[in-house]
């Protein structure tokens, strides 16, 4: 077992390395950096000259470094990372882009996994609950509200629930982690049920679509599992169909959830950075789309590539699950 999970390991190490090439390289892509962005803005707000704005261009470039090649950038970025754990610094915030990840990352991160705890453990007991009851009522309900929560865009919900907010309810929860007088407060029970209050749509919106996708994926192999032949005999020994469900069906239908559930912790978190960037929660969603803007080279590849270390850890437990579940795992 420590072997398959030490050769999985490596194996990630490469395609880490290409995908922070292709997201440097991809934030490259677009005319203009930075330092552009800045006096395009700053030439907005003040009158300055084209000689000003050239010579503030060249300043803030030699200042940041924009003017070397991305390649020495590229290879500077990552080489820091790799050594002494810096993703960089940040040019519109002033400050290093470590800082502010370890202010916002982890808000994210332990939000997308609650919601992937929630939509996981219910998606899958509905899902079993479908499949035991096929065709009936509660079967047809909850594929009705699988195929709504895969189909509806999460960012429309958030917009549904945010109008809902501030203009039904003429709610101050909005648009913020928490209210002004808890903001500047250590934190308690009362600053955490305060921040409940706020991200809550978060929770819902993540939650709704993971929900859907796990109850349709156990749903889909239960049934298939139900049809096999071990099942079969398991009845005519005499089993009860709670134990030949229970005991045998459910076991084996796990194998490709399990398998999804790679993918299915990613889908949480863009769920989150989505519900998170309509909301305005102070996540990483909003800091993704900001640097985005502002051309903020660092901040926005340190996000993605923390973002695809996630996704690849996903991956790898859901690996190691498997093997768990699937001694046969382990030696492929």
């Amino acid at each position: 077992m420590l072997s398959f999970i030490i050769r999985r390991i490596l194996y990630s190490l490469p395609l880490l390395f290409i995908i922070s090439i292709i997201i440097f390289f991809i934030i490259e892509l677009p005319p203009g950096d930075y330092a552009t962005w800045y006096v395009s803005q700053t030439k907005a707000l003040a009158n300055i000259t084209q000689e000003q704005a050239l010579e503030l261009t060249k300043t803030l470039r030699e200042k940041y470094g924009l003017n070397e090649p991305v390649i020495i950038r590229y290879f500077n970025w990552i080489k820091n990372i790799v050594l002494n754990f810096d993703f960089g610094f940040s040019m519109h915030y002033n400050k290093p882009v470590s800082e502010m990840l370890g202010d916002r990352l982890p808000r994210t991160l332990v939000i997308a996994l609650i919601c992937h705890f929630f939509a996981t453990t219910i998606g899958v007991f509905i899902g079993i609950y479908a499949a035991k009851n096929q065709n009936k009522l509660g079967d047809n309900v909850a594929t009705v509200f699988a195929f709504l929560g895969m189909t509806i865009p999460r960012f429309f919900l958030a917009l549904l629930i945010m109008y809902w907010l501030a203009i039904v309810l003429n709610s101050d929860n909005t648009g913020s982690m928490y209210s002004p007088y808890y903001a500047v407060q250590p934190m308690s029970f009362a600053k955490l049920w305060n921040g409940i209050l706020h991200i809550w749509p978060i929770f819902v919106i993540a939650i709704i679509g993971g929900l859907a996708y796990n109850m349709r994926v156990m749903r889909g192999n239960l049934l298939d599992v139900m049809r096999m032949q071990y099942i079969e005999t398991a009845r005519a020994k005499g089993l009860s169909e709670n134990q030949t469900l229970y005991r045998h069906a459910v076991p084996n239908a796990l194998h490709p959830l399990v398998m999804f559930q790679g993918i299915a912790l990613p889908y949480m978190l863009m769920g989150e950075l989505e519900a998170a960037i309509v909301l305005s929660i102070p996540t990483a969603g909003p800091l993704l789309v900001e640097s985005i803007q502002r051309q903020d080279t660092y901040t926005t590849a340190a996000i993605l590539f923390c973002l695809t270390v996630i996704l690849i850890i996903g991956n790898i437990i859901a690996d190691i699950l498997l093997a768990i579940l699937d001694p046969r795992v382990r030696q492929n």
